[in-house]
């Protein structure tokens, strides 16, 4: 006799514990009650195999992965780490950090340069590099794509092509 999902009504493999389709766990009956023996028991569902379609470790949320992009590190691991490199908003918001970072370390090594000027100018341009750093994790956070103004056109150039 055919079995099939009570989720998405796919038709499911003779013994197989998952649906192929959707991944949700088949019901198991409790056997019947031998004459003289204890209550039935159901047998024990231990998967040995991570069903069709699932990720065996789900990864990181999206936006989470976006808002950790800003400290980096994790920025130039998710361009080269499955899934995060096929997703365009991980993409972007990588390449956005990197851009961010970029044009930071510059702002400061012209700065750094100008004589007495810079013991002014360079805890102003660091204060402001933190707060842009900030709104970029929030509005990555909040699942937005917040473009910053030279910076995000080139992201995104970068996460679409």
């Amino acid at each position: 006799m055919a079995t099939f999902c009570s989720s998405c009504g796919t038709q499911l493999p003779e013994g197989g514990m998952f649906c192929p389709k959707c991944g949700k766990s088949k019901e198991v009956q409790s056997a019947p009650m031998a004459a003289g023996t204890g209550a039935g028991t159901a047998p024990a569902m231990t998967p040995t195999a991570a069903p069709e379609g699932a990720s065996a470790g789900a990864g990181v949320q999206d936006n989470i992965a976006g808002l950790l992009a800003y400290l980096i590190i994790p920025a130039i691991v998710f361009l080269f780490l499955e899934p995060y490199n096929r997703n365009k908003f991980v993409r972007f918001h990588s390449f956005q950090a990197i851009g961010l970072w970029v044009v930071c370390l510059i702002v400061n090594a012209v700065i750094g340069v100008i004589p007495i000027i810079n013991l002014l100018l360079i805890p102003f341009a660091v204060l402001a590099e933190v707060i842009i750093g900030l709104i970029c994790m929030v509005k990555a956070f909040q699942n937005q794509s917040f473009k910053l103004p030279v910076i995000g056109d080139f992201a995104e150039k970068q996460a679409n092509g």
